[in-house]
């Protein structure tokens, strides 16, 4: 990556590093700007971009980092290579197409002349249209290996391939299993357990698709793709979630759904031996789930604590499935944590998982250890971890939607 930063002069880069102040002032300004901008011109990539993420904020203010990031480190880009490739896995699930970075960098440039007016002068838009076209290659460059990998994989395919769902499971009050196999009986590539799928929602009604990733809940090489969805319901101002509805409500077995290719950075590390400790939050235990029955079946001496935290019964899913691998499996432990028991229900711990909860319960630091759930969880297991004085090379783990920092 250094290399391909050899275009940019000096002064460029100087003026992208004094820009950084502005992007911390009105970074999530420009990128909401952007996208209102960018989706108004080009209404058709609302088939791509989360709609939802939209209204929350949740995609400007990643974005908004992503470009604070590549600011800040213009002199060494590798720095915020990890993040890229995150982000690139991200887009090679949604199949992002070179030619789709022109019309972005075009609308970030305008968002930025929009926001700070004539503060935004020749210079400063000369040089960031520079300084973009440098990231736009990295990023195109880490997709194509990536698409090319996938097309290289036994089955692998890019772009969408319609499965047909085999088996559909309820699995607590908010959550359903989708069992899905290829419709042309072809094979289809096995997976690191934690990754996930892009579903492609084609919902009568509605003027856009709609794309949303779900984490495959099973362990691979089960000769299926299982995704384990949580139905999203209206809360406030917000409406209730349109892929996760339709999935519960319209879709049923025999329906067909289009998927790309298993993506994404955040999967078990199969050579660690150490002790597993997985832990989830709600509809977090997807890729834990994945990852518990894949070290059953490659691993099967390895020591596992699953902890899992809902806010009752009617809402864990898969409880009688770690139930019976606890029992099966001497190597293996589960602990749950319900916030809102409801009358009878039998757990391990009320309220919250805390650090010196994990350090009577764990047999040691010294682990392997792998959490996902909503945004608040994962902060708190973050602090929790590191009050365990866990190092940070052993924690591992995953944001569902828009990246967020939650080491803050």
């Amino acid at each position: 990556m250094t290399t391909q930063t050899v275009g940019l002069d000096k002064g460029t880069k100087d003026i992208i590093k004094a820009t950084v102040p502005v992007l911390q002032e009105h970074g999530a300004e420009i990128t909401k700007r952007f996208y209102e901008l960018m989706l108004g011109n080009h209404p058709e990539l609302k088939n791509i971009f989360n709609q939802t993420n939209q209204r929350k904020g949740d995609q400007p203010k990643a974005l908004a980092n992503t470009v604070y990031a590549a600011a800040a480190n213009i002199d060494h880009l590798e720095v915020i290579l990890p993040h890229v490739k995150q982000i690139a896995h991200k887009h090679r699930s949604l199949n992002i197409k070179p030619e789709q970075y022109p019309i972005v960098g075009k609308h970030l440039l305008l968002a930025i002349k929009d926001v700070l007016g004539d503060a935004a002068t020749d210079d400063i838009i000369n040089a960031w249209e520079k300084a973009y076209g440098v990231i736009a290659d990295i990023f195109i460059s880490v997709e194509k290996e990536m698409y090319e990998e996938t097309l290289n994989k036994t089955g692998g395919w890019v772009d969408f391939r319609d499965f047909k769902v085999i088996k559909k499971v309820k699995e607590s009050d908010v959550i359903t299993s989708f069992y899905l196999e290829p419709v042309d009986g072809m094979p289809f590539p096995i997976y690191q357990p934690g990754q996930y799928i892009t579903v492609k929602a084609e919902i009568e009604g509605e003027k856009y698709n709609h794309l949303r990733q779900y984490s495959l809940s099973c362990a691979p090489g089960e000769g299926y793709y299982r995704i384990s969805v949580k139905r999203e319901d209206s809360i406030g101002d917000l409406p209730a979630g349109v892929v996760s509805t339709y999935l519960h409500e319209q879709v049923e077995e025999g329906s067909i759904l289009p998927i790309s290719a298993p993506s994404g950075d955040f999967y078990l590390e199969k050579n660690d031996t150490r002790p597993l400790i997985l832990m989830s939050g709600g509809v977090g235990l997807t890729p834990m789930v994945s990852m518990l029955e894949t070290v059953i079946k490659e691993q099967p001496d390895r020591k596992v604590v699953f902890i899992h935290a809902a806010q009752s019964s009617k809402v864990h899913a898969m409880k009688d499935r770690i139930t019976e691998i606890s029992k099966q499996h001497i190597n293996v432990e589960s602990y749950i944590v319900y916030d809102k028991p409801c009358e009878g229900d039998a757990c391990d711990k009320v309220g919250y998982i805390d650090a010196e909860w994990l350090k009577e319960i764990l047999p040691t630091n010294d682990a392997a250890f792998y959490f996902c759930g909503p945004k608040g969880f994962m902060r708190a297991a973050y602090q929790n971890l590191k009050k365990y004085q866990v190092e940070d090379q052993d924690i591992h783990f995953e944001i569902f939607g828009p990246a967020e920092d939650i080491t803050a």
